[in-house]
């Protein structure tokens, strides 16, 4: 029992980073009804951009402080990343087929991934020293690690600020109009191309705060692109156009892996892996649209 608790406890909290990486790529498919593709190497870019700004500022100053100014470094610098990602990439494609687009995301992935070789080498690299303690925090019996624990709450502080921002906002709510009805918030107002430029900005900026977290967890390498694919059980449980189904499904699949790997390595090896994905395949012959996501209805 102790062991299954402490593999749930730690699987909602990897689930939650999962979410907020999810919670990019629903905003883009809400805007424009586009796979973001590229959303591994979002994560992955922001991972070495705030290791880049840590490895500076920790010299300076504290630790802790070094952190968190290497943690808004990194949003500011996704914010201006995505903004220009749109700008010179996809701005020409409004329009456009949606398959072109997605395919626009591909070409864009291998991009991403070949300027981060560029600039950075393939070996693991890790944030020393160390942001979070290696000492577990033991609370009923069960051990979390910290960098979990800390990771859990930052999670869900910027998904709080994300949600109040859409619901609250002048800009939130014209994102949602032109989720709902595009041809009637043009009609209102609504700029359709500053709402795709802010919907990439965000998704660059959540992106980039999950590889951070991650980075701090497993290590930073080339398999943080990976994290790309396994947010997909996440979104399609979800559902692709639902923010709070992407806070649901990344805590589901992050308990759903570590349960795999708690219990199935021993018997299946890569069942870890694996299973997030046989999940999903399971979902979608009964919920093709997942929890929340809008169902279209055709009438011929």
């Amino acid at each position: 029992m102790e062991l299954f608790l402490q593999l749930i406890v730690t699987g909602v909290m990897l689930g939650s980073i999962f979410a907020l990486v999810a919670l990019g790529w629903v905003l883009i498919y809400k805007c424009s009804g586009v796979l973001n593709l590229a959303m591994g190497e979002l994560t992955m870019i922001g991972g070495y951009v705030c290791l880049a700004f840590y490895q500076r500022f920790v010299t300076i100053m504290p630790i802790n402080y070094a952190f968190i100014l290497a943690l808004i470094g990194t949003i500011f610098v996704g914010l201006i990343l995505g903004l220009l990602t749109e700008r010179i990439f996809l701005r020409k494609m409004i329009g456009q087929p949606i398959l072109a687009v997605i395919m626009v995301t591909v070409g864009l992935s291998f991009f991403f991934k070949g300027m981060v070789f560029m600039i950075w080498d393939t070996d693991t690299q890790v944030f020393l020293p160390r942001v979070f303690s290696i000492e577990p925090i033991v609370v009923g019996g069960i051990a979390v690690g910290a960098v979990y624990l800390w990771s859990f709450i930052a999670a869900m502080i910027l998904m709080v600020v994300f949600i109040c921002f859409f619901k609250y906002t002048r800009w939130g709510l014209s994102m949602q109009a032109c989720a709902d009805d595009e041809m009637a918030a043009l009609s209102l107002g609504v700029s359709a191309k500053f709402v795709y430029a802010l919907a990439w900005a965000i998704a660059f900026m959540a992106a980039g705060v999950g590889g951070t977290l991650l980075a701090n967890i497993n290590g930073l390498n080339y398999s943080v692109s990976s994290l790309g694919l396994l947010v997909l059980p996440v979104v399609v449980l979800g559902g692709l156009n639902s923010v709070p189904g992407a806070i649901v499904g990344g805590i589901t699949i992050g308990i759903l892996q570590n349960l795999a790997g708690g219990y199935g390595e021993a018997f299946i090896p890569g069942s870890k892996e694996v299973a997030p994905f046989v999940f999903m395949v399971i979902f979608l012959l009964f919920k093709p649209y997942g929890l929340w996501g809008w169902e279209r209805i055709e009438r011929v």
